[in-house]
């Protein structure tokens, strides 16, 4: 397990990171995406999925819950999820996250409202404000991430 962080000076850098993420993606894979409103957290997702090849901007799954993504759209299978509405762990069974991430790309905002049921070989980032502007990313990287987080060149 490693653990990093690096400070985003803007939105544009927040994209890059998102955009970096895409080539490294496996079917299986978790991203859990953690910060408040407004930290990047959605930016960072569609960033991820322009890199994975969707044209125009992919919508927030904040009312959906749940936004399925497939080839030819996208080079994989990816769910964005988006869990803030969720009131109750116990909720999550019912969108099939554990079917899915077979062979889907699991990208999860606001994963702590999951409690106890996040996969351990998930890669944790979280966004938050910077003091100085910008954002801050930092990261936990499992071993299953190993040689593949953090990207080379955002």
């Amino acid at each position: 397990m490693s653990e990093g962080e690096t400070l985003l000076s803007d939105a544009a850098a927040t994209e890059r990171w998102g955009a970096a993420l895409a080539p490294l993606l496996r079917p299986g894979d978790v991203v859990a995406l953690s910060g408040p409103l407004g930290a990047g957290k959605t930016s960072f997702a569609r960033a991820t999925l322009a890199g994975l090849g969707l044209e125009g901007e992919a919508p927030s799954p904040s009312f959906p819950i749940v936004i399925a993504y497939d080839p030819p759209d996208v080079r994989l299978p990816l769910w964005h999820v988006d869990l803030y509405r969720i009131d109750d762990a116990a909720e999550i069974a019912e969108f099939g996250l554990d079917e899915a991430r077979l062979d889907t790309v699991l990208l999860i905002e606001w994963p702590e409202r999951m409690g106890g049921l996040l996969w351990a070989d998930a890669l944790r980032l979280a966004f938050e404000p910077a003091s100085g502007g910008g954002r801050r990313l930092t990261w936990i990287a499992p071993a299953a991430w190993e040689g593949r987080w953090p990207p080379a060149q955002p």
